[in-house]
């Protein structure tokens, strides 16, 4: 346990309000989540069979650790993407017409298999609130499940039959692992800059989003311009969902953030909040952060003292406004559509997804 702190009153008053109006922008972003599902629930329930069936193997330890994924839930904000965008793009319904369930089932497999490496990698305990799969199986398993949902997304693209899908899609898998090795290199590394550190965010995390936005356009036929748009839109709301969470973890309680608070913190991971934090700090503050991130010398009172500096410098602040430009720019991005009611859920889920640490 921490040793408690005592915020001086203006930053106690400052975190009441925003105590205060987070439960509502939270209850926003998770609204406008749930319309845009609602919206695509059949898609999404089709989504969902095909993601159980592909995930079924006669290897008895596969379908139990992808049962205890599918327990955990999860927003499938990243296959519901893809099923928004063809949509958006006027793919038509039926059941002749499931090449975009099937990919989006794909972007799921390629999204929950880098979830179980990094949680092997990160040491995670828990993810969504429960006990990650490294936690419960053990790391050997988890690795292996991930190698094999990697290989069932690239059956999937195989099975779709379009180059254009798999060149998208591969890129996409092959700039994750970049995005993850080079958030690997930067790790302790208060040098790192602000630049560098949005194209770990764009490999990890933007990356697929856009993918996943851009296929939807290329099953429906679509011209290019339309393709570039939606990779836009997806490229921008992933980069800001990412932003977002990484201020999560210096802002959220446990419950909202679905893995323990202060990972990032513990595992030196330089993210923007920190770089916000040491920038704007004295140089007694510097040194504090010099010898928990770079020097990883913690004590357990030390994640304390890193909520209070962030507090008092706006890192989390100055890291939202950052993300709010992203959502912006991915509203901006879907101007080129038709004003329908899916454009809009779509335009209200980039702009609710800074809302989630208001």
């Amino acid at each position: 346990m921490g040793v408690a702190v005592t915020l001086p009153e203006s930053e106690q008053t400052a975190n009441a309000k925003h105590s205060a109006s987070g439960a509502s922008a939270q209850e926003g972003a998770e609204a406008a989540l749930h319309e845009l599902s609602t919206y695509l629930a059949e898609d999404m329930a089709a989504c969902n069979r095909a993601i159980v069936a592909r995930m079924d193997s006669p290897v008895a330890l596969i379908p139990q650790l992808a049962a205890h994924l599918v327990a955990a839930g999860g927003k499938r904000l990243r296959p519901l993407l893809t099923l928004a965008s063809a949509r958006l793009c006027g793919y038509p319904a039926g059941p002749d017409h499931q090449r975009h369930v099937a990919l989006a089932a794909c972007v799921e497999f390629i999204h929950t298999a880098t979830l179980l490496h990094d949680d092997v990698v990160d040491e995670s305990q828990l993810r969504r609130g429960l006990a990650s799969a490294n936690a419960v199986f053990g790391n050997k398993a988890s690795v292996l499940v991930g190698d094999f949902l990697f290989a069932r997304s690239f059956q999937l693209m195989t099975d779709d039959g379009s180059l254009k899908v798999m060149a998208i899609l591969s890129s996409a898998s092959a700039t994750i692992a970049e995005g993850e090795v080079l958030q690997m290199s930067t790790q302790n590394d208060l040098s790192t800059s602000v630049d560098q550190y949005l194209t770990v965010i764009h490999g990890k995390t933007a990356a697929l989003f856009a993918a996943a936005c851009r296929v939807g356009a290329v099953v429906a036929k679509r011209p290019e311009v339309e393709e570039v748009a939606l990779e836009a839109f997806g490229t921008n709301l992933g980069m800001a969902f990412q932003l977002v969470d990484d201020a999560l973890d210096y802002a959220a309680d446990q419950a909202v953030l679905g893995k323990t608070v202060g990972d990032d913190f513990r595992e030196g991971k330089i993210t923007l909040p920190v770089l916000a934090a040491y920038a704007a700090g004295s140089e007694e503050d510097r040194r504090f952060w010099r010898r928990v991130i770079e020097d990883s010398e913690q004590q357990p009172e030390d994640l304390d003292h890193a909520l209070v500096l962030i507090a008092r410098t706006d890192a989390i602040g100055a890291t939202l406004d950052r993300a709010a430009i992203y959502a912006r720019a991915a509203c901006e991005a879907l101007d080129i559509f038709p004003d329908t009611r899916l454009r809009r859920l779509l335009q209200d889920t980039a702009s609710y997804t800074v809302s989630r640490a208001r």
